[in-house]
This record gives structure tokens, C-alpha cells and sequence, in this order.
């Protein structure tokens, strides 16, 4: 049975992968563990080989053209490693549901492609969506919560409306921390009472990070080619740092946010998470465009450029790159001295250094940011629900909390609710008090903070950690953040790429490119030649837990 013209079977599945000799190892969490690793506990669950293992967007569509594939087989691949591996098997939990209509929607874009030709880059495709955007179709769209299951969207999010028009297959949902991790002070990290814990694929007691965990996850397991997530602070490019995955926060007004569960307008954006910079540009180019339903997006340069023309593996020659060290560096020894790599490398490919370049008012803002987010929270939920929740049990936020209330065992067995309570106690927008947060935001954050370092030793771009190594999961006492450098660019509304840095024992580190609003494409150019130059990221091994030696 060939995958190019007929459905496969489980069992063809696995044969196929096996032939294609590109799997990590069906016994014993890839074989690099070693007898040593087995002997210590290392040995993980069973992983089925898998013939489209590290795929990229280029070589699916290589495959496409040379008729090796068509877009339904592709789908078929990837459905039977979500099976395998999602709910069972590594039980990542990355994946809420899968689109029933994808081999349908496939094989119509296979048609199209023999009458056609190509849509572009992205036609034929698979990828998953973070749960939070909106899905005209038999998906459903809750941000993991029960309370909007029933929910049907009018029309899609115009995220998901720009890649289906781009030829790409919504092949399902993914795993988030529910509410965008927005609900209570000590959440876990990727746990919704939709979809359950999600757990990191280096070590599946680890924490995936921040909301956007099940794309990271998914992606980094090769459920899927590339995945859209969303950030407000960290969603993006904490779980890309944490799952070895390239992540990109755009600028503010870049992506459209209209049909995507909110947490604040002021910060909120959807955006890249892929295994390849490369990828990540390429998505990045079919995201992006303005919305009349957006204000936002019509602030951006027009025309939008191609990204995939700031691929240059000699892009670090004569940058000029400033290390933010107060506040960003020394909650981690070991991410430290993996980013310290990281920087030389970059000085050896060119770039000019600029150490320290520390960013003004770093932290002086952070309760005013949390004001902003509350108040917004509170208005742009209670719009979203309006417009995009019919059929939902639940039509403002106070429903919510109530409708969480009544279902406490399911929605609240481990951790409250106490900022939806925060943020329904506030007011309208017009309160003096959010006026003066937000001012001291973009003023500490943004004008005298990251604006001013950028101006002031004429940087293409900040360079810092993305974040400490995952943590163990833990819903009892809730995540273990250390550090990071997300809330910067978030409050400002400026661009930010995660690459990966490498590992601890085992566990990925990523490292931050973070630039002027609407430098995306010089952001994209050095993370590319940085990635060229390294070349650091590695499949997971779903260990049961770190490895225990003190290298990567």
C-alpha cells in the first residue's frame, strides 16, 4: 500500500518509518542514551520510527512535487504519530483534538495542486493551532476550558483564515495552559481541564513553559510541520526555549489578533514555533497583513517583506549586538555559560559585541503591567465571547467564574481562579487607573526602557537568555520560573526570536534576539546565521525524567 494514493494503517505506518531509517528508536528513547542511560532509568517508552522525523516545510514540499507524497499522506503520517504518541505511548497530551476534515481538506488541496499548481510555500502542509484561535469548523475552540466547549466561532480567527488561504491544513488543536495561563498566580504551565497536563517531550516530568506548551510540545515531537501559537508575556518563546524550537513574537500590530481568545490588546500576539528558522520565516510571511478588524495591524510598514530573502548564513558579519546582563543574566549558572557560548559564537561570525548593554527600568514596571493586563483582560474577554462564543454556557467573565465554580472538581482540582477574580473587580478602561499603568508602561518599558538602549548604542539587537531550563511539573505549588527575558519586548510591543542554545542536562535552553518594532527581518538574519553556525537543535528522546549527566 503506497501513502501517495490510499490511506495507510498503523501498521504501514510503522514500516514505512522504519524503512525510511530517519526514527530516533522504537526501545530505548534513542539509542544515544547508551547502555549507561538504560542502566540509570533513562530508557523511555517505546518510540515508534517515523519517516517524516525533523521534516521541513522545504522538504515536505520536495516530496510533494516529486509525487514521493501528496498532502493527505502527510496528514496520515502525522495523525498516526499523535495517535501513537499523544494520548498514549509518551502520553505528551500536547494535541486537544485533531480536525476531522483534514484528509478531506488534503486530498482537495492535492487536486488543486495537479490542476493548479501550488498555492506557495505553504500549500498542502500540516499544522496545528494553539486552541485559543478560532475555527470555523467541526474544532472546537475553548482555550481549554470547559466553559466554551459548545462554542461555535462565526468565522475563523484571521490567523487561521491567512493559512488556509495559504494552502496549509489546520491538522488540529493544540494543548495550552488554560485561559493562556491567565486564570491563577500558581498554575502549571500546558495543564487545561480540556486537555490535561501537557508535558515537556526532553524529560515528561518537565514542564513544557508558559501557554503556547502544547505547540511547542507537538511540534518539537513531530506531531505536526510547524504550529502557531500566541503570547502576551513569554508564551511564545518561553515553551519554544524550553522544547529546542524556534519561536517569534512579532511586533505588536504585525499578526492580526481578531477571533483569538484574549488576554490583553495591548501585548497580545499570535506567531511562529518551528523546528527551523527557516520554517519560522516562512510561516511568519503568511501571518502577517492587515485586518480592518484589527486597529493595531494598520501601523505596520506595507509592503510587508518576504523574511525568507533575510536567510543569510552570513548575517551576523558587522551586527552590532548588545548583551542585557542586569536582571536577565544570573538566576542559572548553567544557562549562563550555555548563552556565554552563545555570544562568542556570535563574535566569531562577526558580530560586534556590546557588553553590557543593560535595558533601562528593567522591572520598575511590573505592576503596572499586571494593571494593564487585568483591565484588558476583563473588556477584550467580554468582547471575544460576545462575538466569536455563541452556543457557549458563558457570555461574560463573570460567567466564567462562576461557571468554574460550579465545576470546581473539573476546572479548578489544582490551582484557583484568583486573577479572573482580580480582573472582574476592575473597571472600564476609562479608569484613571489603567490610563496611568499603561502611560508608565510604555513609557518605562518602551520610550526610556528597551527604545532607549536600542537608540542609545545604535543595536540591531538585545541579546539574552530566553529562560532557565525546564522545571518538574508541579500542581500542587505551580511553575518554577527563574528568569527570563520576555517582559521586555511584551510590554514595549516589540519582536522577539528564540533559538536554540543547547541543553542542560538534556533540557533545552534557548537564546534571545530581541529588536525594534518591525525588525523582524533583522531579527530573522541573525537567527538564522547564528542557527547556521551552530546548528544546536535535537530531537527529544521523551525520557521519563533529565538526564543526569552534566553535559547537554
Amino acid at each position: 500500500m503506497s501513502p501517495v494514493t490510499q490511506d495507510i494503517t498503523r501498521r504501514d505506518f510503522l514500516e514505512l518509518g522504519a524503512a525510511a531509517g530517519l526514527a530516533c528508536v522504537a526501545n530505548a528513547a534513542c539509542r544515544s542514551a547508551g547502555p549507561a542511560g538504560a542502566a540509570r532509568g533513562l530508557a523511555g517508552p517505546a518510540i515508534p520510527p517515523f519517516a517524516l522525523q525533523e521534516a521541513t516545510i522545504a522538504d515536505l514540499q520536495r516530496g510533494m512535487e516529486s509525487g514521493k507524497y501528496t498532502a493527505r499522506a502527510l496528514c496520515e503520517y502525522y495523525l498516526a504519530r499523535i495517535d501513537e504518541m499523544d494520548q498514549r505511548g509518551a502520553t505528551l497530551r500536547s494535541v486537544i483534538e485533531t480536525n476531522p476534515d483534514a484528509l478531506r481538506i488534503a486530498a482537495e488541496l492535492d487536486a488543486e495542486r495537479k490542476t493548479k499548481g501550488p498555492r506557495g510555500p505553504l500549500h498542502g502542509i500540516p499544522i496545528l493551532v494553539k486552541d485559543n484561535v478560532a475555527t470555523a469548523d467541526r474544532m472546537a475552540t475553548t482555550a481549554g476550558s470547559l466553559a466554551l466547549v459548545g462554542a461555535k466561532p462565526p468565522g475563523d480567527a484571521a490567523v487561521a483564515g491567512r493559512l488556509r488561504a495559504a494552502g496549509a491544513v489546520l491538522l488540529g488543536k493544540a494543548n495550552l495552559s488554560e485561559w493562556a495561563n491567565f486564570r491563577s498566580n500558581s498554575s502549571s504551565s500546558g495543564w487545561s481541564a480540556r486537555g490535561g497536563q501537557c508535558k515537556n517531550p526532553y524529560a515528561l516530568d518537565r514542564s513544557p513553559c508558559g501557554s503556547s506548551s502544547g505547540t511547542a510540545a507537538a511540534i518539537a515531537a513531530n506531531f505536526a510541520a510547524v504550529g502557531i501559537g500566541t503570547e502576551t508575556d513569554g508564551s511564545i518563546v518561553c515553551p519554544s526555549a524550553a522544547c529546542s524550537l524556534v519561536g517569534i513574537k512579532p511586533t505588536l500590530g504585525l499578526v492580526s489578533r481578531t477571533g483569538i481568545v484574549p488576554i490583553a490588546h495591548s501585548q497580545d500576539t499570535a506567531g511562529p514555533m518551528t523546528r527551523t528558522v527557516r520554517d519560522a520565516a516562512i510561516l511568519l510571511g503568511a501571518l502577517v497583513g492587515p485586518d480592518p478588524k484589527d486597529a493595531a495591524t494598520a501601523a505596520a510598514p506595507a509592503p510587508l517583506p518576504d523574511y525568507t530573502r533575510f536567510l543569510d548564513p552570513q548575517g551576523l558579519t558587522g551586527a552590532r549586538l548588545g548583551v542585557a546582563r542586569t536582571k536577565l543574566f544570573g538566576y542559572h549558572p548553567a544557562t549562563d555559560a550555555l548563552v556565554t557560548q552563545a555570544i562568542d559564537v556570535l563574535r566569531r561570525s562577526g558580530a560586534v559585541i556590546v557588553d553590557p548593554a543593560d535595558i533601562p527600568h528593567l522591572g520598575e514596571y511590573d505592576d503596572a503591567e499586571l494593571t494593564v493586563l487585568l483591565y484588558e483582560f476583563k473588556a477584550d474577554l467580554n468582547r471575544y465571547l460576545a462575538e466569536f462564543a455563541p452556543g457557549a454556557p458563558v457570555k461574560t467573565l463573570q460567567d466564567v467564574i462562576e461557571f468554574n465554580e460550579r465545576n470546581k472538581q473539573r476546572e479548578m482540582p489544582y490551582f484557583g481562579q484568583e486573577l479572573f477574580l482580580k480582573a472582574q473587580d476592575k473597571g472600564p478602561l476609562s479608569d484613571q487607573a489603567y490610563r496611568d499603568a499603561l502611560d508608565k508602561c510604555r513609557k518605562l518599558g518602551r520610550e526610556e526602557g528597551l527604545q532607549a538602549i536600542l537608540d542609545r548604542e545604535k543595536l540591531d539587537a538585545i541579546v539574552a537568555p530566553t529562560g532557565n531550563p525546564a522545571w518538574p511539573i508541579d500542581l500542587v505549588n505551580g511553575d518554577h520560573f527563574l528568569g527570563g527575558s520576555s517582559t521586555p519586548a511584551a510590554v514595549a510591543g516589540f519582536p522577539h526570536v528564540t533559538v536554540p542554545a543547547g541543553y542542560v542536562s538534556g533540557l533545552p535552553v534557548g537564546v534571545s534576539f530581541i529588536g525594534a518594532p518591525w525588525s523582524e527581518g533583522t531579527l530573522v538574519r541573525l537567527a538564522y546565521a547564528y542557527e547556521q553556525a551552530t546548528m544546536l537543535r535535537r530531537p527529544p528522546r521523551f525520557l521519563p525524567t533529565m538526564s543526569v549527566s552534566l553535559g547537554g
